[in-house]
């Protein structure tokens, strides 16, 4: 006879075998029985955050930075509810995420019971899928399937609630080495016809453009985006997203697009005459304008979700599969072709970039006597070599450390873009260094944000993470602050932050190094400084220029081609 075991020791035994390697979370009555197996073993690495908001963005950097699918558990009631902020982060970019959540004893449920609520509800809008388990013996079965759910397709956040009597029960355990679901059947391969024809429209383009998202970093497709285009020679833009997908410093890369992209990304863009879109949503920070938005070009679209094709912009070719796998298939297919892009064509195509580049949309005023932010982030990039894994917050700074951190490796540049999580920053440090502990993580912050979850500062002196945090510290909430400025005629609504902490102080309090710098001359040092200290978490306190803004910038309703530059004297409105 097999075994017999309480539902909490299956769970622990369910990810042992599924090689999870650490469980953030943070203990309440409805998962004691669970938190007593954690007690018993050693395999499954449990990190005690100090908010439920920290254990999602914790295992959400984690999944970002290693492409395994983070792993979390929280408590019933506000545990849960504490938790949505982050499941929704994770939902908007597609990130693999497994989160556990107790749950009051079956019989209680509908009761309004203590600390009650109906999770499986609550978080049905941002999820990819979730799970109310039932009977102990669906327990191992639920866990495997939420796995592959999370991990396959168009990855995201997959819910699974466990009332604690499921908990207690006992079964015998079996855990599943696969799962078949006849209602989810996610697509690889792309459409032979479908990639034929994309093949013919690009090598017939003469202002042809590649246009890379998120899709192209969560699919793993790096090396086949990096073959194609270089096979054709096209330049290349990528979202927030996608940033590190292709290498930022190689030449066909024309930066960034939307509405802090460059000004020759974003002209490109809205002149091209044959547009790939791979991995992308067509967001409405990237499109500006749908009405305007790439009036001359013939679209391609490759996703994995088929729910994304045409969804806000009309495609021509759709083709409906992995990213990498499409890729692939679409390099043999030019290969095989025998033709080569129209050469005279491009060349004049490339010369007109080239011209829209000449304006240097990124320049910004280096003889300050106040720190500029650029300048940080520039001296961040030359300090780490370029080879850091840097998380963000929301805001500013956020822009900044897209602008001018060059990333020429996927899966370095860790932040929140859908949904524009403020406090993500550092706790999804925390998970990136964990995944890779001998890697050097920074957390480029503003003083808002940071404040949002700084309470995982203690989280970091207990496990001992060296994460570099960089506040580029204005005063204000500056993001809004720009905003307030340009379409609010500089009424400054409770965007000015009057009652700051000395976040040194704050730094040391929580056993870590604090220092604050606000001479220019002072930040390549103070950096130099700070990433010396290797078994340390110092946090740089950066005070900068309250009046600097993020530019270029598409206002809203604008078109791509309606960009405001620094050096533009028109007025946003």
């Amino acid at each position: 006879m097999d075994k017999q075991l309480r539902g909490a020791e299956i769970f622990v035994k369910a990810l042992s075998d599924e090689g999870v390697e650490f469980l953030f979370g943070y203990p309440g009555g409805a998962v004691l029985h669970i938190y007593d197996e954690i007690f018993k073993q050693d395999k499954v690495k449990h990190i005690l955050v100090r908010h439920e908001q920290g254990a999602t963005h914790a295992a959400d950097g984690y999944a970002r930075a290693c492409g395994r699918p983070g792993v979390v558990l929280v408590t019933s009631g506000p545990g849960a509810t504490n938790a949505v902020t982050g499941i929704a982060t994770a939902y908007m970019d597609s990130i693999p995420m497994v989160v556990f959540t107790g749950q009051v004893s079956t019989a209680l449920i509908g009761n309004d019971a203590f600390q009650e609520v109906d999770c499986v509800g609550i978080t049905r809008p941002c999820v990819k899928h979730n799970f109310l388990v039932q009977r102990v013996e669906d327990l191992a079965e639920t866990i495997k399937k939420a796995f592959y759910v999370a991990s396959t397709g168009r990855p995201g956040p997959v819910v699974v609630d466990l009332p604690k009597d499921v908990t207690a029960a006992v079964t015998s355990y079996s855990y599943p080495k696969t799962v078949t679901m006849r209602s989810y059947k996610p697509p690889v391969d792309g459409d032979p016809e479908q990639i034929h024809r994309a093949c013919d429209l690009l090598l017939s383009a003469k202002k042809p453009m590649i246009y890379s998202g998120g899709g192209a970093v969560i699919g793993n497709a790096s090396e086949e985006l990096t073959k194609f285009a270089r096979l054709l020679g096209y330049p290349v833009t990528q979202t927030l997203m996608g940033l590190g997908a292709y290498p930022g410093s190689d030449p066909q890369f024309v930066g960034m697009l939307g509405m802090h992209g460059t000004y020759e990304a974003n002209m490109a863009m809205h002149h091209c005459d044959v547009l790939i879109s791979i991995g992308a949503r067509f967001d409405d920070r990237v499109t500006g304008d749908l009405e305007k938005f790439c009036p001359e070009a013939k679209i391609i679209h490759i996703d994995i979700d088929p729910a994304s094709i045409s969804k806000n912009v009309y495609v021509d070719v759709p083709i409906v599969g992995g990213v990498r796998s499409v890729l692939r298939e679409l390099n043999q297919a030019i290969e095989s072709s025998g033709r080569a892009p129209v050469d005279r064509a491009t060349n004049l195509w490339w010369a007109q970039i080239k011209e829209w580049a000449s304006l240097k949309c990124l320049d910004y005023d280096k003889t300050s006597k106040l720190i500029k932010p650029q300048s940080v982030i520039e001296a961040l990039h030359k300090v780490t070599d370029g080879d850091a894994y840097i998380t963000s917050d929301v805001g500013q700074h956020q822009m900044w450390a897209a602008q001018y951190y060059t990333f020429d490796k996927p899966r370095r540049w860790i932040n929140s873009g859908g949904l524009g999580t403020m406090g993500f920053g550092l706790p999804a440090a925390i998970g990136v260094q964990l995944a890779f502990p001998d890697s050097v993580v920074a957390c480029v912050t503003g003083e808002a944000s940071f404040q949002m979850c700084i309470q995982e500062l203690s989280t970091c002196l207990q496990y001992n993470l060296p994460i570099k945090v960089v506040s580029l510290n204005n005063r204000y909430m500056g993001m809004v602050r720009q905003w307030q400025e340009f379409f609010y005629e500089s009424r400054y609504s409770n965007s000015y932050m009057d009652a700051l902490p000395d976040f040194v102080k704050l730094a040391e309090s929580y056993g870590h190094i604090g220092m604050r710098i606000d001479q220019p001359g002072d930040v390549v040092g103070a950096l130099e400084e700070a990433f010396g200290l290797r078994d340390r978490l110092v946090v740089m306190d950066f005070i900068t220029d309250q009046t600097e803004n993020v530019y270029p910038m598409i206002a809203a309703g604008k078109g791509q081609h309606e960009m405001h530059l620094a050096t533009d004297d028109r007025e946003l409105a």
